[in-house]
């Protein structure tokens, strides 16, 4: 999909192609104002700009409404998220193209911050992940913001959503020990960071943006170091004082630190637990440490100073269809799902019973076999409704009318599949128990369901918000995910699974899975009666006990892991010949 208008949607009665009442209200609100020309953007040389149109002009997109072209609060969308003015002179690289100008020279308090950012990485990242990839970030993020501030690049409502939302997510190591929800927050974050540096409102620009970063991982360090050439290069006098006044200051903590700590064994113990370790047997991992903060924080600074506006990339636009040629695959499509919906309903209101008869499946056969399809089907869904914005008729108001109409009843039966999807999870959970991959996939089910409701907002109020509102739900769902806890609600649905089925006498438990998750899972699985709730903890101990991390590398997961084994230690009863016994017989139950 595009933002273009044969892309995005098809055009309303009373729009042509030369811009006219609708395309003047999307570039007056770009900052030059009249009824200018949209401009094309090339892949190989810059494209003519309109007198009137202001250079960093993009496409616009046509959301139904000339008033909803803006963002919602009046804002221009480009003006401040991007640098007007790049060079004029033609590149055979396209990607010049999409260069801002060249970024202002880097400002000294670029230079301390991408530092502070290279000294935090190599004393704090050593020792794992938690509250210090918070503490390196905030630096990081003030060098883009003082880079950006001396390009005249002032930070805008997407670029705020952005900055925060990507350091909101790395909160979740500082919160959960759980290693996976940890990955995907810490990628969602950097993709955030990238879309924050780099504004962008199309789908070229939010999807080509989380990349854009790493295209000045080399350009970056080399301007920081002309930067820092320019500055104290013809004037060592003014470096020569701070670099003195760092190393005085630094034997002085060294010394009296040393004697304090001597002195008193309290003292002692604080200093051990706040000063991160700085052993020479770390040397060098903490040298690669130091150079990796370095340059990440330079690379956000520069792209901060100089974004890649991956906006004015143009897709091509699709060939509009025949009324008959578009529609009678999809009304085809249509039928299909209605049919497919009405035997759901069926079978909810008349039971599963007779469902079960008539195909000879177990209850949990019949809703592993139909979950993963259903997946799939919404996943081809959104495919199918992409080529179909894509090559959908754009004649005038009854070609509107026909594409609202199809593609709007099949995001609503699509609807439908989501939850039966689910639903069919929920029973497979019941027989078998919650595990991370069903509740990762239950997680992007969900998040699939709420970009066709995007996409059905987009086709009544306009889809120019579109782009950057389906990359925020992403983000958001990360998020969540990471701040509910995936690792604890698995262990606390299939403890309450274990307390439902005692008392019939069965007690399903898998013991092997529980004893693999992570201290996140402790609160629930404290809850299991002896000796099984020991036999489940024993492994997750051993691994607190044996993970002795400083605070600012440990997370409240462990933290409230290490307060409940401390008070209520594990049972003496639960020794390896009876948690063997009570894993055999959870197995063949």
């Amino acid at each position: 999909m595009s933002d273009t208008p044969s892309e995005a949607e098809p055009r309303k009665p009373g729009t042509d192609d030369g811009g006219g009442a609708e395309g003047s209200a999307v570039e007056g609100s770009g900052g030059g104002g009249g009824a200018g020309s949209g401009r094309t953007a090339a892949l190989t040389k810059k494209p003519a700009v309109a007198a009137d149109e202001p250079e960093d002009a993009v496409p616009a997109s046509y959301s139904g409404d000339a008033a909803s072209e803006g963002d919602a609060d009046g804002d221009d969308p480009d003006r401040g998220d991007v640098d007007s003015g790049y060079p004029v002179a033609e590149s055979a690289w396209w990607f010049a193209d999409l260069q801002a100008k060249p970024p202002a020279p880097v400002r000294p308090a670029t230079l301390w911050a991408a530092l502070a950012t290279g000294v935090l990485s190599m004393l704090l990242l050593a020792d794992g992940l938690a509250l210090n990839l918070l503490l390196v970030a905030i630096p990081a993020a003030l060098a883009a913001y003082y880079a950006a501030q001396a390009a005249g690049r002032g930070p805008r409502r997407w670029t705020l959503v952005w900055g925060v939302g990507g350091l909101a997510l790395l909160a979740v190591p500082a919160l959960r020990d759980a290693d996976w929800p940890t990955f995907l927050a810490v990628v969602t974050a950097v993709a955030a960071g990238s879309l924050a540096l780099h504004g962008g409102r199309t789908w070229t620009g939010v999807l080509f943006g989380p990349i854009g970063l790493y295209t000045a991982v080399l350009t970056g360090p080399v301007w920081g170091w002309r930067g820092l050439r320019e500055r104290f290069g013809g004037a060592r006098g003014n470096l020569g004082p701070v670099l003195r006044a760092l190393a005085v200051a630094a034997v002085l903590l060294l010394v009296f630190g040393a004697l304090f700590a001597g002195a008193d064994a309290a003292f002692a113990d604080l200093l051990g637990g706040l000063i991160p370790d700085a052993s020479v047997s770390g040397g060098p991992w903490h040298i690669v440490l130091l150079v990796l903060g370095l340059v990440g924080a330079l690379a956000a600074a520069h792209t901060a100073a100089s974004p890649v506006q991956w906006d004015r990339i143009e897709v091509p636009p699709g060939r509009e269809r025949g009324r008959v040629e578009w529609a009678l695959p999809l009304i085809v499509l249509v039928v299909l799902f209605a049919a497919f919906n009405a035997v759901q309903l069926a079978v909810l209101f008349g039971g599963y019973d007779t469902v079960l008869e008539k195909t000879g499946q177990s209850y949990a056969e019949y809703a592993r076999q139909g979950f993963w399809q259903l997946l799939l089907v919404t996943l081809l869904t959104l495919l199918v409704i992409v080529f179909a914005l894509r090559w959908a008729p754009r004649g005038g108001a009854r070609d509107w009318t026909l594409v609202r109409a199809v593609l709007g009843t099949l995001c609503v039966l699509t609807l439908v599949v989501v939850a039966s999807a689910v639903r069919r999870m929920d029973m497979y959970v019941e027989a078998y128990g919650l595990t991370r991959l069903r509740i990762s996939v239950v997680t992007v089910e969900l998040w699939l369901a709420l970009v066709i409701l995007l996409i059905m907002a987009g086709g009544v109020w306009g889809a120019r918000w579109l782009p950057r509102a389906v990359i925020a739900s992403a983000a958001a769902g990360v998020l969540a995910f990471g701040l509910v806890s995936p690792d604890g609600l698995v262990a606390e649905r299939n403890v309450e699974r274990y307390e439902a089925t005692s008392k019939d006498g069965e007690g399903k438990f898998d013991v092997d899975y529980a004893r693999g998750l992570s201290a996140d899972a402790v609160p629930a699985l404290d809850k299991l009666e002896e000796p099984l709730r020991s036999c489940v903890l024993k492994p997750i101990a051993r691994e607190l006990k044996k993970d002795n991390k400083p605070w600012y590398a440990t997370s409240w997961g462990e933290v409230r892991a290490r307060g409940i084994l401390e008070d209520r230690p594990l049972s003496a009863e639960a020794d390896w010949s009876e948690c063997l016994r009570l894993r055999d017989e959870f197995q063949y139950r």
